[in-house]
């Protein structure tokens, strides 16, 4: 199914595109090409590509998130260039750490550039980002610094748990949850909000945004583990069965083995094993952790989250646009093919 692209990612796209790229251009001329390879703007060569870029949603949201608070869309523009370049950021080491070859079916930045560039061009734009909202006068700007601040130490603390839980046999579905509210959430949380914090809107407006982000990247991270086992490689952009290829612990196998019985631990005894699995295997393996309930409560969970999602623009009484626009994003983000 071709679903329409929101308006408000076409509108975020137009603003955030040229003041990204001259944000990019601050950079070593080095890591500048890493990022802009990594972005899909050059080739390996450095040669223009056209298209490219991503989606934007996180700098969508952080236009929207300044009109949330009244304020004109390029309010919250500083805002929106910060969280993509974090996203970024995350994405070239993440990529690396888990040593991914391929992303938007292209090799991944860390494969052409060693991972020392990776290494290197993710540390220039985290501390870029900071940069950027520091550079807006202010109060605003030091407060959306700071929270951008501390939306990153979460995002870490997710990845870190990410890694830990690859060694422990016994995580449970509610770590798994805690884990993915950083990994993923702490950066949305971020990019509903500080738009509206550099709008200087009141503090409960502020947190509901970041609610709502955090309850939105829940979602799109359970859709993710949905489409890493049973997506369309056309759609994730990796392998098919990818997730289990790397036997991740993502919620819906942990939801299979807290469910129990002979099938829990035919699947705890593939994730301890070692070697290629076969096609077959990989499977077998996916269809016992249907069978045992782990695709539908993922699903059924990512709706969930959603829903709060839209109680919570509800309850802040926004402009009806501006609330429709962010249900209609909230919505293109998380319905993928599951």
């Amino acid at each position: 199914m071709t679903m329409t692209v929101p308006e408000a990612i076409e509108r975020g796209r137009a603003m955030t595109v040229p003041a990204l790229r001259a944000a990019v251009d601050r950079l070593h001329p080095r890591l500048r090409h890493v990022v802009a390879y990594h972005r899909g703007w050059v080739d390996a060569e450095g040669q223009p590509v056209p298209g490219g870029g991503g989606k934007l949603v996180r700098p969508a949201l952080a236009l929207l998130s300044a009109e949330a608070a009244g304020a004109p869309a390029e309010v919250g523009l500083p805002a929106a260039v910060a969280v993509e370049l974090v996203h970024d950021f995350s994405l070239l080491h993440d990529d690396l750490m888990d040593g991914d070859t391929e992303r938007r079916h292209r090799p991944t930045a860390w494969t052409v550039f060693g991972a020392d560039g990776a290494i290197l061009a993710g540390d220039a734009l985290l501390g870029l980002a900071i940069q950027i909202l520091l550079e807006v006068e202010g109060e605003p700007g030091r407060r959306a610094a700071a929270r951008l601040g501390a939306g990153v130490q979460d995002l870490v603390r997710g990845q870190a748990e990410d890694l830990l839980f690859e060694s422990r046999p016994d995580v449970t579905v509610a770590e798994t949850l805690h884990m993915e509210d950083g990994k993923t959430g702490a950066l949305l949380a971020c990019s509903a909000s500080l738009g509206a914090v550099l709008a200087d809107a009141p503090a409960q407006m502020v947190d509901t945004l970041a609610e709502f982000g955090a309850r939105l990247g829940t979602a799109f991270q359970l859709i993710d583990d949905l489409l890493g086992i049973w997506g369309d490689p056309a759609v994730t952009g990796k392998p098919v069965l990818s997730d289990l290829r790397s036997r991740k612990k993502s919620v819906p196998v942990v939801v299979a083995l807290e469910a129990g019985g002979a099938d829990a631990e035919e699947l705890r005894a593939f994730l301890t094993g070692t070697g290629e699995p076969t096609e077959a295997e990989l499977t077998h393996i996916a269809a016992l952790i249907e069978r045992a309930g782990g695709r539908d409560w993922t699903s059924a969970e990512a709706e969930r989250q959603l829903q709060e999602c839209e109680n919570l623009l509800r309850s802040l009484s926004l402009p009806s646009t501006v609330e429709a626009e962010l249900l209609a994003l909230a919505r293109f983000v998380t319905e993928r093919d599951r």
